[in-house]
């Protein structure tokens, strides 16, 4: 279903999951829960089914490069944007009806993440 159709009476829209996990936690965890996390993405890919329209597990925080503008001139460093244990480690884009409907997927994602969710929105970019 196109983004911005009707399913009944909800318009369709993208939303975008951001995960964030405890560094040191995953690094600590066992092959156990590792696995266990490993399968609550794969129910929440069966749950979320054609919604889902795209996803991405992300390197580890030291293989990241921060792109700044100052004073005109463009810088690139190593590494993310904040020292912090908790880092960014992969992404989702659905379509769901509303917030709740995203939340509720989201809910099957591992216990261990932080997620942000936001609504995507349009912008046309001439090429």
């Amino acid at each position: 279903m196109a983004e911005g159709t009707s399913a009944g009476s909800a318009v369709v829209k993208k939303y975008f999951v951001l995960i964030a996990y405890d560094v040191e936690a995953w690094a600590a965890a066992t092959d156990e829960q590792r696995s266990a996390w490993h399968e609550d993405h794969s129910v929440f890919h069966r749950t979320v089914g054609e919604h889902l329209l795209y996803g991405e597990a992300l390197d580890g925080p030291e293989t990241a490069t921060t792109l700044r503008h100052e004073g005109g001139e463009v810088m690139l460093t190593d590494g993310p944007f904040a020292e912090t244990v908790e880092t960014i480690g992969g992404f989702y884009v659905v379509q769901a009806a509303d917030l709740d409907q995203v939340s509720g997927w989201c809910a099957l994602l591992p216990d261990c993440y932080s997620l942000e969710i936001r609504p995507c929105i349009e912008i046309d970019v001439p090429v």
